[in-house]
């Protein structure tokens, strides 16, 4: 028997309790399974292992990641493949960059050469939750930067630290041949250095508008929002020949949903409730190379 799904399980500490406890809902759902296998690094642990499911479809699938969410196992996360992903010869990783390929929020490294940290970091939080639309509260933020310095751009550049494993998650797919790219509802001069380092086959972001040596407050052209988001990944897929049943899509808040959503697998990385309950993986560790098992790369 062939598998069509695998299950991935990654997090500190694999108990056996939990793997039986993760075995006996696969099985209670019709799955079987046909192998396993665990690797770890020190940092987390992985087991894969290859099921054959019935109904593999969509909704089957969905299905099975409601039970195993449910079943809420502690110290590990799990991840439902379809192998078909895990095996294609060509994937594309779309990834969020704030608070997903970095570790920190831009806008409020920006915002802190105002004076106005604690303010920004509120409203991005509640913009994150999906309480606030996206676009707007962008402008709202990004208004408090008038007047100040265009060098403060090249300040933030230098506090800007990638997240745990960005660099091999990248690396790895390149590696492999796949295609990385990154979408961002933050800013292409904060953006650009980071992407030509890494490699990236494609990214985007918003640019902030510079007169006279100044930022002004504005940002320039249409927003990066989340469906712009879901835009680039249908459009850099359709691009690379790659279809959309192969790609990962990695984020943190509520203007990564549309991207999670149309992407062969959406995970959630470190992410708001809100993200968390609709994505169909959910990441809940520093390390951003784990992203790497769930697409068998």
């Amino acid at each position: 028997m062939t598998s069509n799904v695998t299950a991935v399980s990654y997090g500190p500490n694999l108990t056996a309790t939990g793997l039986e406890q993760l075995q006996s809902v696969l099985t209670g759902q019709g799955a079987q399974v046909l192998s396993a296998s665990t690797t770890g690094d020190g940092r987390y642990e992985v087991q894969v292992t290859e099921l054959a499911l019935p109904d593999a479809t969509a909704a089957g699938l969905a299905a099975l990641r409601r039970e195993v969410a449910d079943a809420a196992i502690e110290g590990f996360d799990t991840a439902l493949v379809l192998a078909s992903l895990r095996s294609a010869a060509r994937k594309l990783l779309i990834m969020d960059v704030d608070s997903t390929l970095i570790q920190q929020e831009v806008i409020e490294l920006l915002a802190a050469y105002a004076g106005k940290r604690e303010e920004v970091a509120a409203v991005t939080e509640a913009a994150m939750r999906g309480e606030l639309d996206f676009a707007q509260s962008l402008h709202a933020r990004v208004a408090v930067l008038a007047g100040l310095p265009a060098d403060v751009v090249h300040s933030v550049r230098n506090e800007v630290r990638l997240s745990e494993g960005a660099a091999e998650l990248v690396a790895a797919f390149k590696a492999a041949g796949h295609v990385v790219a990154v979408v961002s509802g933050g800013f292409n001069q904060i953006l650009e250095p980071i992407a030509a380092e890494l490699g990236l086959d494609y990214w985007q972001a918003n640019e902030l508008e510079i007169v006279d040596g100044a930022l002004t407050g504005k940002v320039l052209g249409a927003v990066v929002d989340r469906a712009a988001k879901e835009k680039y990944l249908r459009e850099w897929a359709a691009a690379e020949g790659i279809a959309l049943e192969h790609t990962i899509a990695v984020g943190d808040g509520a203007n990564d949903l549309d991207m999670l959503g149309a992407a062969g697998i959406g995970v959630a990385f470190n992410a708001k409730p809100a993200v968390r309950a609709v994505a169909d993986a959910a990441l809940n560790m520093p390390y951003l190379d784990a992203v790497r098992h769930v697409a068998g790369v």
